[in-house]
């Protein structure tokens, strides 16, 4: 019974994607865990909070790039209207990343003044290159997405990641500072490129086109909004660490955050990636929709919170070992930070469902509300040191998250008796 019941379980179409994804970000971890060793022993805490900063800065960017709105709304799209949205978002990509490139290249200059390190500049324009070769593969990647070949997509994601810290780790020990980390951003790109082109038939058209343009920019700005306020909060105390305490506090919080942070976010990006299409793929079903809903939050919690548990308790003992002793005065906010990922994990799937249910305004306002609010926490908590950062960041997912996910079951399985409305 149990092996039958092993194999029903490893034939179903969602946990195989989780597991590819998942298979994709352990071998990642894997390499992350040589990576972060070596950084932690070469790096001083000004090094990563240069690193922090580059990093944040380009977070903001991509939310303009691929990921939030024209991805999505293809992965959603009818079959009849399929052909057109590839055409369109193919080119509303190439408009976009030109722009964001420009954009961030003449923001380096007085974001440099701004922390008053001209050191900034040329690691914030370098960085933004790599948004010039997004729109080679977006369309193909997020085809692959849409047919659930996500097999595609883990075996891209691993590869990039694996040989992006293997130069990590040549770069560090070749006493390239913050460079270490910077420079394989837009190094490991061409994986990428390679996979999905040779995974995926679509090509782009011969002419300028942008029809249906308002339908994907009107499904992709809502996501646009949901996301730029997400990545808003998941920086906002890295800008405000850097500018009222420090860059060296950064580096110390960003380390924290980085080694407390990265298993369970590796757990939860591959939860995520699996779930949307999953959903999708019923959006017109309530009753299906509402069962896998339900199985995305019961297979989450059954994975993320044993390992959070597990990770923080231990953390006194593997951080002076395998990180340094440097780092220790750090193992009070990488616990605080690591426990923030149960929540984070919840705030993620229903997210999925708004979407999947095209009711991304509703995302929207939430993130709005709780944004203002966190940023209130943290400019409360930032005049106490960055252990009280790192506690109002916990607290206030803690309590914001569970009403976030009741209040969306509220509005999406209480309409209609049969059906969820389902935008174009």
């Amino acid at each position: 019974m149990i092996i039958d019941k092993i194999k029903r379980l490893l034939s179903d179409h969602f946990i195989r994607n989780i597991g590819w994804l998942g298979g994709a970000e352990l071998f990642n971890r894997v390499a992350r865990l040589a990576t972060t060793v070596v950084l932690a022993r070469t790096f001083t805490s000004y090094d990563y909070g240069v690193a922090s900063l580059i990093f944040t800065i380009a977070d903001f960017g991509y939310v303009l790039t691929i990921n939030p709105g024209f991805g999505a709304k293809l992965v959603q799209a009818s079959e009849e209207e399929l052909e057109s949205v590839c055409n369109t978002s193919y080119w509303l990509n190439w408009v976009v990343c030109i722009l964001l490139f420009i954009f961030q290249c003449l923001a380096a200059f007085p974001i440099a003044t701004f922390y008053k390190n001209s050191q900034l500049i040329l690691p914030i324009c370098i960085v933004a290159t790599a948004y010039l070769f997004l729109p080679i593969f977006a369309i193909q990647a997020n085809l692959i997405q849409r047919e659930n070949r996500l097999k595609i997509t883990a075996i891209s994601t691993a590869l990039q990641l694996i040989f992006g810290n293997i130069l990590t780790i040549i770069l560090a020990l070749g006493q390239m500072g913050s460079w270490a980390v910077i420079l394989p951003v837009v190094m490991t790109i061409p994986i990428n490129i390679i996979i999905n082109l040779m995974n995926h038939s679509w090509r782009p058209p011969k002419s300028f086109t942008l029809d249906k343009w308002r339908v994907i920019t009107s499904f992709g700005l809502k996501m646009l909004g949901v996301n730029a306020l997400s990545r808003l909060r998941m920086n906002l105390d890295y800008l405000l660490v850097g500018y009222f305490i420090g860059i060296e506090a950064l580096g110390l919080y960003f380390f924290a955050f980085n080694a407390g942070l990265g298993i369970s976010q590796s757990v939860i990006n591959a939860f995520t990636s699996a779930l949307y299409p999953h959903l999708c793929s019923v959006q017109s079903d309530k009753v299906q929709m509402k069962k896998r809903f339900f199985r995305g939050l019961k297979t989450i919690a059954l994975i993320v919170v044993p390992l959070v548990i597990l990770q923080s308790s231990l953390a006194p003992l593997y951080v002076p070992v395998i990180f340094g002793k440097k780092w220790v005065e750090g193992i009070p906010i990488l616990i605080v930070i690591c426990l923030s990922a149960i929540p984070i994990a919840l705030s993620r799937a229903t997210s999925q469902l708004l979407q999947a249910t095209n009711k991304t305004h509703l995302d929207f306002y939430w993130n709005l509300i709780f944004t203002g609010i966190f940023a209130v926490s943290l400019l409360v908590a930032v005049k106490y040191g960055i252990f009280a950062v790192a506690c109002a960041v916990l607290v206030s997912q803690v309590i914001a998250m569970p009403i976030f996910t009741i209040w969306v079951m509220k509005k999406v399985f209480t309409q209609q008796p049969d059906k969820i409305a389902v935008g174009k």
